[in-house]
């Protein structure tokens, strides 16, 4: 028998045997992406606290390092641990947290590393939950010493983990702000009032294979594979941000289809607080796409899309008059607004003023797509603390050849009067704070799907600039959750705030 073992194979013929030759197990988790001096030394003194040392390894698809990460592969990582002399058994653990391998193994001794002494400097939050689950199985939590190596810091360096753009822009980055820092302007945002206002979007995703171009026809034929729906639109820039608060209350109008309703609830009620107006004409919004995927790299391709969005954009006057009252009712008690505005007709004058003018502090999206395009401009807003958009609705709102996109950011900053970021997909983000511009890099070349990067951008850059974080750090929470945002297709999942501080950990350590 080698020493790398399925779970499966420890506890049907190995765990009992340990036990009753009376040997202590000692556990040791981690990625152990790249295994330098340090790990050698956490290894050799979690050794000398027991007799069979046993080292798992968080797979790869779960692993929250940020895009590219892990460096090596499942493995080729199991395979380093192998041959360490003084590692007995090599496991893979199947999930965000090390609870299948404690099950599975019943440690007598879970060792950590120094750095998680204290439950406070551990960003992931889970290392008292880890010591309990320990205990449970009778184990106990015990901590090596000695110099703390980084095996993200060797990656980002010497194995050109990051493009050389975002290295350069990080040296620069982390001389002002530290990962502290960040936990600091975090913890701040765990204590606002939120209101997100806008359109529900059902994304509709349907999968298949294209044959080919119909014979009698100038179309594709295609083989259906799967369908899939997700909640968009201002739905996930909530579920964004109600990931780093407990306090997000989202206000919108859908229409009165029961069975979307109940969905809504029962997907978002227990993470936010839903005040919602129901249309009696207006459809809920559904948004549908055909996609093809790339196997080998998991990639997708858009090949045609539709929607139910009425030529009229718009609700009935009794509709947009109770969502006018419960915006003026209820906006006093919110520390921060996210105005996710889609063109879909939500936003007529009489909220526009409202959130205008009783907003604490406004965070503005306004954005143009294919059924909107040329009628919903950021412009058509006068105030703004902080506000996002891309190329395109940037030209829209200031259509000249001759001015660069600095020139016209300063302008939509002058007219709105807040700091903001212009999101320029894979050339990163362009800040304006005052009179002066910067660029940061695209922290991943990797993408999936590009239709959620942008709300989560929104989300995180928004939320920081709200609890007083300077623009820079806006704009570099902001661009993780681009690149977060497009590695998951369509509005799947949330970017979660402890994926968010791991990829902010990983950045800052070059």
């Amino acid at each position: 028998m080698g020493k790398i073992v399925s779970k499966e194979e420890y506890k049907k013929n190995i765990k009992n045997r340990l036990r009753q030759e009376n040997k202590k197990v000692v556990l040791c988790h981690g990625v152990f992406d790249l295994v330098h001096p340090g790990h050698m030394i956490h290894f050799q003194q979690a050794k000398s606290m027991g007799d069979i040392l046993v080292v798992s390894i968080t797979s790869a698809r779960y692993v929250r390092k940020g895009p590219g990460r892990p460096y090596f592969n499942d493995e080729l990582r199991m395979r380093f641990l192998e041959a360490i002399e003084c590692v007995d058994f090599v496991m893979l653990s199947e999930g965000y947290t090390v609870d299948d391998i404690v099950e599975a193994v019943e440690p007598d001794i879970y060792v950590k590393g120094e750095e998680y002494r204290q439950p406070e400097d551990d960003i992931t939050g889970k290392i008292s939950k880890e010591q309990e689950l320990v205990e449970r199985h009778g184990g106990q939590i015990k901590f090596t010493g000695g110099q703390v190596f980084s095996s993200t810091h060797l990656i980002n360096t010497a194995l050109s983990g990051l493009p050389d753009d975002v290295r350069c822009y990080m040296e620069t980055f982390r001389q002002k702000y530290s990962m502290s820092d960040i936990r600091e302007y975090t913890e701040k945002i765990s204590r606002l009032k939120i209101l997100v206002v806008g359109d529900i979007i059902i994304d509709k995703y349907t999968y298949c294979n294209v044959q080919g171009m119909m014979s009698k026809d100038m179309g594709y034929s295609a083989r259906l594979r799967s369908v899939e729906e997700y909640l968009g639109g201002a739905a996930a820039v909530a579920r964004h941000l109600s990931s780093f608060n407990e306090n997000v209350t989202l206000m919108s109008v859908i229409g009165n289809e029961e069975n979307i309703r109940l969905r809504i609830f029962d997907e978002l009620a227990e993470s936010m607080n839903l005040k919602l107006i129901y249309s009696e004409e207006v459809p809920t919004i559904i948004k549908c796409r055909y996609l093809t995927r790339n196997e080998k790299r998991e990639e997708y391709k858009k090949i045609f899309a539709i929607n139910n969005i009425p030529e009229k954009h718009g609700y009935e006057d009794n509709v947009k008059e109770k969502f006018a009252e419960k915006l003026k009712e209820n906006i006093e008690n919110y520390d921060v607004v996210f105005l996710c505005d889609f063109g879909h007709g939500l936003m007529d004058d009489a909220a526009m003023d409202i959130i205008q003018e009783e907003a604490k502090y406004l965070v503005l999206n306004c954005q143009t797509n294919s059924s909107n395009k040329g009628m919903n401009i950021i412009t058509k807003y006068h105030r703004a603390d902080a506000f996002t958009l891309d190329q395109q609705e940037l030209a829209l709102a200031y259509p000249s050849y001759k001015d660069s996109e600095e020139v016209k950011l300063k302008k939509l900053r002058s007219y709105l009067k807040g700091n903001g970021w212009l999101t320029r997909g894979s050339l990163g983000a362009l800040q304006i704070e005052g009179e002066d511009t910067k660029s940061c890099p695209a922290f991943t070349l990797s993408v999936k799907d590009t239709i959620g990067a942008g709300d989560a951008f929104f989300a995180l850059a928004g939320i920081f600039s709200a609890v007083g974080a300077p623009v820079e750090v806006g704009t570099f929470m902001g661009n993780i959750g681009g690149a977060l945002g497009a590695n998951i297709v369509g509005n799947r999942e949330s970017i979660e705030r402890v994926n968010a501080l791991k990829f902010a950990s990983t950045l800052l350590n070059v």
